[in-house]
């Protein structure tokens, strides 16, 4: 009952006042979602002309860009006229923040993102984006049955959540039954208190980072407290990989199902699993592209860097925006009967991939591979500096055998190259990413001809 009335009532209010359109927004999307292929592109389509037309008339950037190159939005007869407009980069977005407001936008947040290089993405993000995005989260959750409202733990390191928790927020978080536990704060005595907090809550899911989530997993295990008696209906992990043994580790420990989601705060809710597998693509506002290192579109089933246009930026538009992520779109539909189409894979950020000494390009895991099963390895991260030089971060417990330091050295020369010099560097924590994330791979190497010329692409 208590579920019902803050979904229906208390939720509900709460986004009136804050003037967001969220509840109508998702009533669309409830239905929208059973769409077949047609009719979803044609509100694509007639929702992208409108985005197009709102820049053309309001955004200086895009006003200028359009004159320049002779383009006019009521021209766009097909969703494949996109192509004709140039990308978004980050390095756009830095070199032109002032010229990609609306001077008709009001109430704009801003908000920024880190990456490997350290050097932070400012933004700026609408009330309607924030409806949508919100909106999509909304039904994805109900596609596991459940609802807002419903008690929930959040595993989250972003600064931007952890330094808002005020007065209205801390009332909103326990109105909706939502509590959040700082993910950049893993010390073995916080992780006993985050085991504390979610079996005295008995939540009916997860959210947050996978690798924050299977971490207190791998903890209560060894604790030997048992967290598959709660009633977790769900896990939701999202703004990392998520790995084969982080999706054991979660689903065993916690006793119940992990549901991918792939998004970020600058490009949107793109993606999430439903329960028969598909990663459905968040259709009604996001037309996902994806695209070679040359930047021509690739067909269904080739994997290619993700281009992404949110249909409700009209505030700040993130028009064929690059991602700097890797991945495959499918063309076939998904058994849960839904019309929304689907990523077939995710296969990572272009700094995910790393660069063997004779240019082959590979995929990170081929080197994460060498080190996780290893027994006394409880952390560790790869930073391949260079061509020439790879570094390991490694955290060990009394398990390890000191022998497995040649087994690793010899696994990263055999995928990376024989000259490659390996140095592996022992602490008692892995540093995680200051936003509270872990990466197991960061590459700072650029392919000559690989996956995106543009590296500093990262999300």
């Amino acid at each position: 009952m208590y579920t019902a009335i803050a979904a229906n009532i208390l939720f509900p209010l709460h986004e009136r006042l804050k003037h967001h359109t969220t509840v109508a927004v998702h009533r669309g999307m409830e239905e929208a979602q059973w769409w077949d292929t047609k009719r979803l592109q044609a509100l694509q389509l007639e929702r992208l002309c409108a985005l197009l037309t709102q820049a053309q008339v309001h955004v200086p950037y895009y006003r200028e860009l359009f004159g320049r190159i002779g383009f006019e939005p009521l021209s766009m007869a097909s969703l494949n006229d996109l192509a004709r407009l140039p990308f978004l980069t980050k390095v756009e977005i830095r070199s032109h923040l002032e010229q990609l407001k609306a001077d008709n936008a009001t109430g704009l947040a801003r908000f920024n993102t880190g990456g490997s290089s350290g050097e932070p993405l400012i933004f700026f993000i609408g009330r309607e984006r924030v409806s949508h995005d919100v909106a999509a989260k909304w039904r994805a959750t109900r596609w596991w049955g459940v609802d807002i409202g419903d008690p929930e733990i959040v595993v989250w390191g972003s600064p931007i959540e952890l330094g808002a928790q005020d007065r209205v927020k801390q009332l909103r978080d326990k109105l909706l039954r939502t509590k959040l536990l700082p993910a950049f704060e893993m010390s073995a005595h916080k992780l006993d208190g985050f085991i504390g907090e979610i079996r005295a809550m008995r939540p009916k899911m997860l959210f947050g980072y996978p690798s924050a989530l299977a971490h207190i997993a791998r903890h209560a295990d060894e604790r030997g407290i048992a967290m598959n008696d709660l009633g977790i209906k769900v896990a939701f992990v999202t703004s990392e990989a998520l790995y084969d043994h982080q999706r054991s580790q979660i689903e065993k420990t916690f006793g119940c199902p992990v549901a991918n989601g792939y998004g970020g705060r600058d490009a949107g809710f793109i993606a999430h699993q439903c329960p028969a597998g598909g990663m459905h693509l968040t259709a009604e506002d996001i037309i996902v592209e994806i695209v070679d290192p040359q930047g021509r579109v690739l067909p269904h089933g080739e994997s290619g860097e993700i281009v992404v246009t949110h249909l409700a930026t009209g505030d700040f538009p993130f028009i064929r925006y690059r991602t700097g992520d890797v991945g495959v779109l499918d063309d076939q539909p998904c058994p849960c009967g839904r019309g929304l189409p689907l990523l077939k894979a995710i296969e990572g950020r272009s700094t995910d991939f790393v660069v063997a000494q004779d240019g082959t390009v590979m995929h990170g895991l081929a080197l994460v591979y060498v080190i996780r099963d290893l027994p006394g390895v409880r952390q560790f991260k790869i930073v391949q500096e260079s061509l020439a030089l790879t570094r390991v971060l490694l955290a060990t417990d009394s398990q390890f055998d000191e022998a497995n330091i040649g087994k690793i050295l010899s696994g990263i020369q055999q995928r990376l190259g024989s000259e490659v010099r390996v140095e592996i560097e022992r602490m008692d924590e892995v540093p995680k990413e200051k936003s509270g994330k872990y990466r197991y791979v960061v590459s700072h190497v650029v392919p000559s001809s690989g996956i995106n010329s543009d590296r500093r692409s990262t999300t």
